[in-house]
């Protein structure tokens, strides 16, 4: 089986290669060949018996998608995509890579369909930054698609591309509204959701963050271990089960910003506590006004996602996956 994962440089790419190596199959069938594709050449995944092909490439670029198709994958998991922060500061580069860049490879997808029949299954990561307030809590899947970013937008335009060219057996695809990651292993990046992670991350190590929101702030999370596990699950589920309706919000858990920090506390204490700085910014304050506090993901739990239940057990999976099992 040949595996194609583009944003595999990326934190949930490269967990995603590691995960398939160490399971060695997907869906029963052997990996024998991964491609892994991100606009920086991305590391093999340690292991892997295989063959790898790391590939540097942009999607956006005119002849990049083709190029990738022609090698027909069993499965594809595209990743790719900058941030809601940055496609918000630059609007032309946000709709360039994750609209652009995501039409380019259905449609090449479409044409090697219409010459051979190639229909790959395709793993799409969206966003729950496809609803925006005013929104109920806890939010329902039949909820409508109501962004109020350029990157919510992006990704809820392509939750529709997906579905359609799926609808016309293009591919068989599946859309994975991926709750905000926490906790993000590394360096902060340019997501406004970074606090989320950062607030929690630096103080485990000693290290101080700043948190530009208030405690009241909540929000819908999931570990990164459980990130992929829904990408893993997607790509092998029953599509017959899930139905027209493409694209799944994923379960999670809903906390605030202050029941993360009583969570650091309980696991690490006071003193990992007193290295949060508080500095409101206001673009991070009016960005998440409009972020969903929770979903109901009713039809994904039926279907067998599973996440965390509490902030406690997310702090744990990062310290045993990043850490070393201890503070």
């Amino acid at each position: 089986m040949h595996i194609l994962i583009i944003g595999a440089a990326g934190m949930v790419g490269r967990k995603l290669a590691a995960r398939l190596t160490a399971d060695g199959q997907l869906g029963g069938k052997p990996i024998t060949e991964m491609t892994l594709v991100d606009v920086v050449t991305p590391q093999g995944p340690e292991g892997f018996a295989g063959k790898v092909n790391a590939k540097e490439a942009d999607l956006s670029s005119p002849g990049e998608a083709e190029a990738l198709v022609a090698t027909r994958p069993d499965a594809i998991f595209h990743l790719a995509a900058i941030v809601s922060g940055e496609a918000e500061l630059d609007f032309e580069k946000g709709y360039r890579i994750n609209l652009d860049g995501t039409r380019y490879l259905f449609d090449a997808i479409r044409l090697a369909n219409g010459a051979d029949g190639y229909k790959p299954r395709v793993v799409f990561t969206s966003s729950i930054a496809v609803v925006g307030a005013p929104l109920p809590y806890p939010i329902p899947d039949e909820y409508h698609t109501t962004p109020l970013t350029s990157y919510g937008t992006q990704k809820a335009i392509c939750e529709l591309l997906l579905s359609d060219y799926s609808r016309r057996g293009f591919f068989d695809g599946i859309a994975i509204r991926l709750p905000t990651i926490c906790i993000r292993p590394g360096t902060p990046n340019k997501a406004a959701s970074g606090f989320f992670s950062n607030i929690l991350r630096e103080p485990l190590v000693g290290k101080q963050a700043i948190l530009p929101v208030s405690d009241d702030v909540r929000h819908w999370h999931t570990s990164p271990r459980s990130a992929v596990g829904f990408l893993i699950h997607g790509a092998t589920i029953d599509l017959e089960k899930v139905g027209p309706r493409r694209a799944l919000s994923m379960p999670g858990l809903s906390a605030t910003v202050g029941e993360q920090i009583e969570a650091l506390r309980r696991v690490a204490g006071d003193k990992a506590v007193a290295l949060i700085r508080r500095e409101p910014d206001e673009m991070i304050i009016k960005m998440v006004a409009g972020w969903a506090p929770g979903f109901e993901a009713k039809r994904a739990k039926a279907l067998g996602f599973t996440a965390e239940t509490s902030f406690d057990e997310i702090i744990r999976v990062h310290i045993e996956d990043e850490l070393g099992g201890k503070l």
